[in-house]
């Protein structure tokens, strides 16, 4: 069940970002997650499936950080910055049920323009299942 994205419109929802594998409202394998922002935290609920498994009903753990890495991008959207990621760093902590119902979670932690550091959590229900920090190196919006 997606999170709403009432009163923000993220740049992400301009033509640079609509394929996106994980939150592309174009591309028909998007996972489709939508994001809200609270504050300067940015979430997005997630419901994984067997399809998305790795070892047998445990989601993959490039599934995973591919939900960190997008949910510390879209932290970047709402604070107005475009970015690319230039090191991402997760820490698996628990396996994670192919059929469990996700919250992501990400902040803006510092800014040294032109990079920006980033952290994520993936929770199920109160267990802090993983987590992740990452630095994106600012790109000008009109180069996608």
């Amino acid at each position: 069940m997606p999170v709403t994205t009432e009163g923000w419109n993220p740049p992400a929802r301009g033509d640079s970002h609509c394929d996106c594998l994980v939150c592309g409202w174009k591309d028909p394998l998007s996972l489709g997650l939508v994001f809200h922002a609270e504050g300067d935290v940015v979430e997005a609920r997630f419901r994984a499936n067997p399809g998305l498994q790795g070892y047998r009903g445990i989601m993959h753990g490039g599934v995973t950080s591919a939900l960190l890495d997008a949910v510390m991008t879209q932290c970047l959207f709402h604070n107005g910055i475009t970015a690319l990621t230039a090191d991402l760093s997760v820490r698996f902590l628990r396996p994670i049920p192919c059929d469990s119902e996700l919250l992501l979670s990400g902040r803006l932690v510092g800014t040294r323009p032109p990079l920006f550091v980033t952290s994520a959590e993936l929770r199920l229900g109160d267990s802090l299942m993983a987590s992740a920090r990452a630095r994106f190196l600012q790109v000008p919006q009109d180069r996608f």
